[in-house]
């Protein structure tokens, strides 16, 4: 009777315990989200519109992307209005260049630094390199050592004009292209959405992370994408000040 008994009530106990320490195991192993992470940004271009930058920064926006140019002639119509308000807003702010696959890198990268300003307080210049399979009118794809060699031209070019070493922004295509193994000297932005990014780029260390291209943030209109930083504010400070 007593074996009965204790069979009856045991085996039920043991399976709860067991899935509770599986789903405690679980919770400690899982992923990081982006909300593990205290330093949080947007990028923007002429989409999000007409951007009120002094309730972006109230609003906890700690850092901006603004896009400026691509290919090579090709500036955002909004840069410049949201380069300077942002600036005026006391928001961290860098620009960024689309690279198109149809032009000479040597042209891209003399068109960046036409229009983008030479800023000592501003974030580093960034190079976004990916596939546009969608474009119109470059949907063009080239071998990989070409694709490193122009990036290289573009990368060294920025360097030299402002000083800070650049930022790449890429997908998980063209980084697995591309870029997989190459680069590593430069801070890389990745755009993961919604997976945690670390597995999906082979454990590369990443300084940015896309989570979202459905952002809502107070003084913008439109969606807009949002971006966490991977360090602490600490670590986002010593960024700010180049020593990280």
């Amino acid at each position: 009777m007593f074996a009965s008994i204790s069979s009856r009530f045991t085996k039920p106990l043991t399976a709860a315990l067991l899935a509770v320490a599986v789903a405690s195991c679980a919770t400690q192993r899982r992923e990081p989200v982006p909300s593990d992470y205290p330093i949080h940004g947007i990028d923007v271009s002429r989409w999000q519109g007409d951007i009120d930058w002094v309730t972006v920064r109230r609003s906890g926006v700690a850092f901006a992307w603004i896009k400026a140019t691509e290919g090579g002639d090709h500036i955002d119509p909004r840069f410049l209005e949201n380069w300077y308000a942002a600036g005026i807003a006391n928001v961290p702010r860098g620009a960024y260049h689309f690279t198109y696959w149809c032009r000479p890198a040597v042209e891209q990268v003399a068109w960046f630094i036409r229009n983008v300003p030479v800023d000592p307080d501003a974030l580093p210049p960034v190079l976004d390199v990916e596939w546009n399979g969608h474009s119109k009118t470059c949907p063009r794809k080239i071998p990989r050592a070409a694709a490193i060699a122009e990036m290289k031209i573009m990368l060294n070019a920025m360097e030299q004009h402002y000083g800070k070493r650049p930022v790449i922004y890429t997908d998980i295509t063209f980084f697995k292209d591309v870029m997989q193994g190459e680069f590593e000297r430069y801070p890389i932005w990745v755009r993961s959405i919604p997976r945690y990014p670390t597995p999906r780029f082979d454990g590369r260390r990443w300084y940015f992370w896309q989570y979202t291209a459905k952002g809502t943030i107070p003084g913008i209109g439109e969606p807009v994408d949002r971006n966490a930083f991977f360090g602490t504010a600490h670590m986002w400070e010593r960024f700010l000040a180049g020593d990280l």
